[in-house]
Order: C-alpha cells, then structure tokens, then sequence
C-alpha cells in the first residue's frame, strides 16, 4: 500500500477502533476470556473505521468539500490524490472485509450481531454518503458515540460473555465520549471551510465557544464515569494518572486559533484517548 493510502486511512483515527475493543474484552477477562473473538471483533472495527474514512473522503470530495484550500490534512479525491472511483473501491472493499469478518463472528456468537453489522455498515457509509448525509445535520457526534462507543463496547465484551452488564456499558460510554471529543476538535479545525461549503456540523450548528465548552463537559465526563468503575475494579484508579493530560488537551483546545494549535490538539486529545484506553484496560486486567 502507497503512502497515500496509508494517508487516507487516517491512521491518528484508529484509536477509536482499538480502545472499545480493547476495553470491552478486558471487561470480560475474568468471565473466560477468548482471543479469536477478540481479534474478529478488532478487524470489524478497524475495517468500518478506515472503510468510513475513505467512503468520507470520497464523498466529501465529489461534492468539493476538501479542495486545497481546507486547513487539514490533504484528501485523496480533494487534493487530487487518487480517482473517486479508486476511493470508492477502497472504501467498499474496506466495508466487505468488515461484513465478512463480522458474519463469521456471529456464526460463532449469535445471528443477532448481523443486523448490528448491518446498522453499523449503513452508519458509516451515510455519514457522509448519500443525497441526506446525517454527518452535515449535526448528527456526528451522535454517531460516534453509538458506533464507536455503544455498540463496540458493549458488543466486544458480548461475544465473550453473551451477556450485557453494566460496567462495559459505563466503559462504552467512556469511549463513545473520547471518540465526540476528537471529532469535535476535528470540526473545531475545520469550522471556517465547513461553514464555506455548508457543512453543518455539530460545531457550525453550535458555534466555535459552545463547541469548545463542550469539548470540556465531554472530556470531564469521561473521567468521571471512568472512575465510577472503581465500584468494580478498584486498579481502574489508574486512569486518574491521565488527569494533566485532559488537563492540556482542555487548555489547548480552549486557547487554538489556528492550523498549527488545532493539529496540536489534535495530537493531545488523541494521545489523551490512548491513554485512558490503556490505563483503564490495565486497571481492569489486574486482579482486584
């Protein structure tokens, strides 16, 4: 795979595959855990996440709405790349691997998980896609924190257990959050051209102070529920190792006011997400 591939599949995003993966299988570790599930459940997020983020590069730049003058990162069809139709096959194929790896998973599982798989795989290609794409409605947000909070969490520890309980439900939460977190920064950088092309995103729709406020009510509430795991498992304390990096990551996001500070943030509050991923995953392996 190319360079700009690699580019398109926006590595820094995959944490928001990894971590509920990670948190729901720890969740479960003392109930007899099983790595092939895990591992399945790992490629079903990985592929819907850089499948979601070629089918958003293809289809935002076909409406050109990643020309060369945005601020981020240059995209595959905007900045001219690769072909849409090359983006677009990526994205399917990306989308395939998902669905199979996801079929087999709930031929050793349950059939339940195939109309979540489904759900989840029409989620990602509407985001963006589509006449009505629910991504320019302020609906974002929502969608990450059901796709890569909800439904990943929960469903990794099901595979494991079969059963819902609430403590991965509360670690969901917790992941779902730090998922909003990142895109709202995302917007945050990308405000001035979303608003140029109409793309109304939570944070065009709320405005630039309001988003940043809530950048700081999602980040704080997402330590706050992680702590309140500690009712079952004491080690998840851990996380609390993370507090002056949320502490940057607030500081950062509320001072940015250009390309420059918000690539920063974004580094941060990606750096922030990783860490609460593996403190509360080792708080949650070791024995209470």
């Amino acid at each position: 795979m190319s360079n700009k591939w690699i580019l398109g599949a926006r590595p820094k995003t995959l944490p928001a595959a990894i971590v509920p993966v990670s948190l729901g299988s720890a969740a479960s570790f003392e109930e007899g855990f099983s790595p092939f599930p895990a591992i399945l459940c790992l490629i079903v997020a990985l592929a819907l996440q850089i499948g979601v983020n070629y089918a958003n590069d293809y289809s935002d730049g076909i409406r050109g709405n990643d020309g060369f003058a945005r601020t981020g990162p240059t995209r595959l069809v905007g900045g001219g790349l690769a072909p849409a139709s090359h983006v677009l096959k990526a994205a399917l194929l990306m989308f395939v691997i998902a669905a199979l790896s996801g079929l087999y998973l709930s031929l050793i599982t349950t059939l339940w998980l195939i109309p979540v798989g489904f759900i989840c795989i029409l989620g990602a290609w509407f985001y963006t896609g589509g006449s009505k794409p629910y991504g320019y409605r302020g609906l974002g947000e929502i969608a990450v924190f059901i796709f890569f909070g909800i439904i990943a969490t929960n469903g990794s520890f099901f595979v494991q257990s079969e059963r819902l309980a609430i403590e991965p439900f509360l670690l969901s939460c917790v992941t779902g959050l730090l998922s909003c977190a990142l895109l709202t920064v995302n917007n945050l950088r990308d405000y001035e051209n979303d608003k140029k092309v109409e793309k109304r995103t939570l944070s065009v729709l709320m405005g630039e102070r309001a988003s940043r406020n809530l950048f700081g009510v999602i980040v704080v509430l997402s330590l706050l529920l992680s702590l309140l795991i500690c009712l079952w498992h004491i080690w998840v304390l851990l996380v609390s190792l993370a507090v002056p990096l949320l502490y940057r990551s607030v500081k950062i996001v509320y001072e940015a006011n250009d390309v420059t500070g918000w690539n920063n943030a974004l580094r941060l509050v990606g750096a922030l997400q990783i860490s609460f991923g593996v403190l509360l995953t080792v708080g949650l392996l070791i024995p209470s």
